[in-house]
C-alpha cells in the first residue's frame, strides 16, 4: 500500500503530466473528435461509467471508434470488428482514442498508471485483500494493460470469451495489479508510460 507521501508524489506527477499532455495534444483530440463525429454520424466523444477509486463510479472519456449497427450485440467480441470505423481502427492503433482520458487524469478520476477502469461487475465485486486495487485511481496504462495489450485478439480465439475473461484474464489482472501497488515507485510508473508509448 502506498504511503501518504507516495500518493502525493503520484498525484503531482499525474497533474503535471496531464497538463503538459493536454497542452500538446488538444488539437489532435479536437480533430479526432470531429472526424469520429462525421464517420459515426453522432457525437464522436464516447463516455461510459466505470468503477474508480474506492469503488465509486465515474465517466471515462474516449474518442468514439465504433458505429452502431442494428442487430449486432455490442457485448459480442466476435462482432466487434464489424463496428470499428476506418478512423477508429487508426485511432486505436495509435492510441489517439485514449487521449481524452488526459482530462480524467487532470480531474483526478484516473491516473496515468494503474489498473484499467472496468465496467461495473468486476472491480466493484472485489473482496478481501483484493480490494486494495480500489485504493488508487484506475490508470490509462499499467502492468496488466501491457500484459494484455492484445486482449481483444486473445478473446476472439476463445469459444466462450466472457467465461475466459472471467476465469482466466480477470483473476490474473487482479494479481498483477496487486503486485503493482505493493511494489509501487514513481520510476516504475515512468517506465510503464514509456513502454506504452513505444508499443
Amino acid at each position: 500500500m502506498l504511503s501518504r507521501v507516495e500518493k502525493i508524489q503520484k498525484r503531482v506527477f499525474d497533474l503535471l503530466l496531464s497538463i503538459i499532455g493536454i497542452v500538446l495534444t488538444w488539437w489532435i483530440i479536437l480533430l479526432a473528435w470531429m472526424i469520429a463525429s462525421i464517420e459515426t454520424r453522432g457525437n464522436g466523444m464516447f463516455s461510459q461509467k466505470r468503477v474508480g477509486k474506492k469503488g465509486k463510479l465515474f465517466r471515462v472519456f474516449k474518442i468514439k471508434t465504433m458505429k452502431d449497427i442494428p442487430g449486432i450485440n455490442t457485448t459480442v467480441t466476435t462482432n466487434r470488428d464489424a463496428r470499428i470505423t476506418t478512423s477508429g481502427a487508426f485511432f486505436r492503433k495509435t492510441k489517439i482514442d485514449e487521449l481524452p482520458q488526459l482530462f480524467n487524469v487532470l480531474l483526478g478520476t484516473m491516473s496515468f498508471v494503474g489498473a484499467r477502469p472496468d465496467v461495473p461487475g468486476f472491480a466493484d465485486q472485489l473482496e478481501g485483500e483484493d480490494r486494495v486495487i480500489l485504493e488508487l485511481a484506475p490508470g490509462i496504462t499499467g502492468p496488466s494493460s501491457l500484459r494484455y495489450k492484445d486482449e481483444e485478439a486473445l478473446l476472439a480465439k476463445q469459444k466462450d470469451p466472457e467465461k475466459y475473461n472471467k476465469e482466466v484474464i480477470w483473476p490474473d489482472k487482479v494479481q498483477i495489479n496487486k503486485a503493482y501497488i505493493k511494489d509501487w515507485s514513481l520510476k516504475k510508473d515512468v517506465e510503464y508510460i514509456i513502454k506504452t508509448i513505444i508499443g
